[in-house]
């Protein structure tokens, strides 16, 4: 195969589904050894735009935009969970946990992706939201999980401070809902098809051998 499958991920840091779909994603990509015929970029989507600098509570949030019942919230985090612990992730959901901004997290992933350590940085910013209980909203967090994938504390800053990169971010998230993305995750294949949810990991590896054989059609034509 001479050209790259290219992948648009569009996702957010605290959707829990994000991180369980592109696991699936993953290890479709390893079982058909495809590591280095891939090309990720995770393109950003903000499910709630307008949350506040404070956050909201998870469970108040989840009851007001879904009208979920605490025994349905615990029951939805129990099989956020299992499904995250299957591909290795552990959900450490607690009481007081909040839903949070993610503006300045989608601009330093936008930096990240630049410098070639931007899938790195989706993972740990997951990790730090989901696992370790860390506010993804504030600058020094993000500063610190940045530094955990090599990128230095004054190449943060200067990213977070960055008009041009936030006017873009802002750009990229409106280009991907006027084109119809209305769910998180969405998985865009070639830029020409797409795969919405966190779909099963047999899904993902039948839209990618798909791709191989018709990449392998036309180089044979």
């Amino acid at each position: 195969m001479t050209k790259k499958i290219k992948l648009d991920i569009i996702s957010d840091v605290v959707c829990p589904w994000c991180i369980i779909g592109y696991k699936h994603l993953e290890a479709a990509i390893v079982e058909l050894n495809l590591q280095e015929q891939v090309e990720i970029e995770w393109q950003p989507f903000e499910l709630n735009p307008d949350m506040p600098a404070e956050g909201e509570e998870l469970r108040a949030h989840v009851a007001r935009k879904y009208g979920s019942s605490k025994a349905d919230s615990d029951k939805a985090r129990d099989n956020i969970a299992q499904a995250g612990a299957e591909y290795g992730f552990n959900f450490n959901y607690f009481d007081d946990m909040k839903i949070v901004n993610t503006l300045d997290a989608h601009v330093l992933l936008d930096y990240a992706h630049q410098i070639g350590v931007q899938t790195e940085l989706k993972m740990r910013l997951f990790s730090a939201f989901f696992t370790e209980h860390k506010d993804v909203s504030k600058r020094d967090v993000l500063i610190k999980e940045a530094e955990a994938v090599g990128i230095t504390a004054e190449q943060s800053q200067m990213a977070l401070s960055n008009d041009e990169l936030r006017s873009r971010v802002k750009t990229l998230e409106a280009q991907w809902k006027k084109m119809g993305v209305s769910g998180v995750p969405t998985v865009i294949f070639n830029r020409t098809s797409a795969l919405t949810g966190a779909q099963p990991k047999e899904t993902f590896k039948q839209v990618l051998q798909e791709l191989l054989d018709q990449e392998e059609n036309s180089n044979t034509a």
